[in-house]
C-alpha cells in the first residue's frame, strides 16, 4: 500500500477521506494547512481557523493517524491574494479557490508530502480521477463526483497530469448524506460541523472590506442603462459576438454613486443600495478607468446576456490534453461558467485568434477572469478564464 498524505480541513469531508484511506490499508498522514490567519473583512464566525485546526487534530486522534500543521501563508499570499487583488484592480472577477486548487494543495502542498516520502495527496473533494493507457502512456481523467449537487470538479479545472498522477479523492463516488452519516457513525467530531463557503482558506468575506485594503475607495456614478435601448447590430461572426456591448455615460441616466467600480462584478445583484425599481437592478458592466458602474433593470436586459465567450489561447489549459483541438476544430460540449451553476450546452471552437464558446441559451452575467470549464459526459476537459 501507499503512503498518502490526506490535506485535514476542520470538516467533515477531508475526515472522512482520511478514514477510507486508512481502512484500505494506506499509512496515512493528516496534515493541516495554515494558510491564512488574517481577519480584515472576514464576516464574523466564518472559517476561525485556529477551530479548524482543532478539529482537524481531533479527527486525527480519533483515527489514530500522525498529524501535523504546516504553514503556507506565504506561497498562499503570493500565488492566491496578490492574484485576487491583481484581478480585481483590472476590473476581472477572479476564481481564488480554482487558483488555490493549482498552486496550493497540488503544488506547494504535494512538495509538502513528497519531502515526507508521500505517494499520494489526498482531499475530501467531491470528483473522481480515473487513469487509461494511450500508446502505451497513462492519462489522467478528472470527473465530476457521483453527487451532482456537491460535484466539485470546476475547483480543479486547472490541474495538469503530473497533479493528477498524485492526487487521490477517496469520497468521490458518495453522495454527502453517505458522507455525514459514516462520519456520525464513527464518532469523528466534524460529522455535523456546517460546510465551508466564501474563499479558499480565508472563508466568507465582506468583498468590499477585504479588497480596501490594497484598492483604494473611489466615489463613481452608477449609470442605469434602460431596458429598451437600441443597441447597434452586429455581424454574425464569432469575435463579434463575443464582444460585450461598449456602454457610455450618455446611454443612461446616474441613479446613485459607489465607493470603486472594482468592488463590483457584472451580474451582481446586491450591494447597490438602490431601490424603487419595478425590477431589480443587476450590474451590466463595469470601467475601472473612468470608476463607473453600469446596471439595468431585469434579467432579460439585453446587456446582461451574451450567447458567445471568447477564451485567449495561452490561456486555455487542457486538463486531458489527448483532447485538445487543433485550429479549426470544434467539438459539442457541457459547460459552466461558475460553481453550481448547471451544466449548459455548448460548442468549443478553436480559431486563428483563439477558442470559442458557443452557447445554445444566453449566458447571464459573464464576466472577464471568470473560469469556463468544459466536459465530455462527466469528464472535465479543459477550462480557461473569459477574456475580454
Amino acid at each position: 500500500m501507499a503512503k498518502v498524505v490526506v490535506g485535514l480541513s476542520g470538516g467533515v469531508d477531508s475526515s472522512v477521506a482520511a478514514y477510507l484511506l486508512k481502512q484500505q490499508g494506506h499509512d496515512v498522514l493528516g496534515i493541516y494547512m495554515q494558510n491564512w490567519t488574517e481577519r480584515v473583512g472576514l464576516l464574523k464566525s466564518d472559517c476561525p481557523f485556529e477551530e479548524d485546526r482543532d478539529f482537524a487534530a481531533l479527527v486525527a486522534r480519533k483515527l489514530n493517524i500522525p498529524f501535523e500543521v504546516v504553514d503556507l501563508s506565504e506561497e498562499y499570499k503570493n500565488s492566491v491574494i496578490e492574484y485576487l487583488f491583481a484581478e480585481y484592480a483590472k476590473g476581472r472577477t477572479p476564481n481564488p479557490d480554482v487558483l488555490c486548487n493549482r498552486e496550493i494543495k497540488f503544488a506547494a502542498f504535494w512538495e509538502i508530502a513528497r519531502a515526507r516520502g508521500a505517494d499520494y495527496v489526498a482531499t475530501g473533494h467531491y470528483c473522481r480521477k480515473e487513469e487509461t493507457v494511450i500508446e502505451g502512456k497513462t492519462v489522467y481523467s478528472l470527473l465530476a463526483g457521483c453527487d451532482a449537487g456537491k460535484d466539485q470538479s470546476y475547483f480543479l479545472c486547472q490541474v495538469n497530469q503530473q497533479q493528477l498522477q498524485h492526487a487521490l479523492f477517496p469520497i468521490g463516488t458518495m453522495q454527502k448524506a453517505e458522507v455525514r452519516e459514516l462520519a456520525k457513525n464513527l464518532g469523528l467530531a466534524t460529522a455535523q460541523r456546517k460546510d465551508s463557503y466564501g474563499i479558499c482558506f480565508v472563508g466568507k468575506i465582506d468583498l468590499p472590506t477585504f479588497l480596501a485594503q490594497r484598492l483604494e475607495a473611489k466615489r463613481g456614478e452608477i449609470i442605469e442603462i434602460p431596458r429598451d435601448i437600441t443597441l447597434p447590430q452586429r455581424a454574425n461572426s464569432l469575435s463579434e459576438q463575443a464582444k460585450p456591448y461598449e456602454l457610455t455615460r450618455d446611454m443612461g441616466t446616474v441613479v446613485g454613486y459607489h465607493a470603486g467600480a472594482y468592488f463590483y462584478t457584472v451580474g451582481q445583484r446586491k450591494g447597490l443600495g438602490i431601490g424603487g425599481k419595478e425590477l431589480p437592478l443587476f450590474v451590466l458592466g463595469i470601467d475601472v478607468k473612468s470608476n463607473r458602474v453600469y446596471v439595468g433593470q431585469g434579467h432579460a436586459h439585453p446587456c446582461l446576456n451574451r450567447q458567445v465567450v471568447f477564451m485567449a489561447s495561452e490561456e486555455v489549459h487542457w486538463v486531458n490534453p489527448t483532447r485538445a483541438l487543433a485550429i479549426g476544430d470544434k467539438m459539442p460540449v457541457k459547460a459552466r461558467l461558475r460553481y453550481r451553476q448547471p451544466l449548459q450546452d455548448a460548442q468549443l471552437q478553436r480559431t486563428e485568434e483563439g477558442y470559442y464558446l458557443t452557447f445554445e441559451t444566453p449566458q447571464r452575467g459573464v464576466t472577464p477572469g471568470q473560469f469556463a470549464a468544459w466536459y465530455v459526459d462527466a469528464e472535465l476537459l479543459g477550462s480557461a478564464p473569459v477574456f475580454y
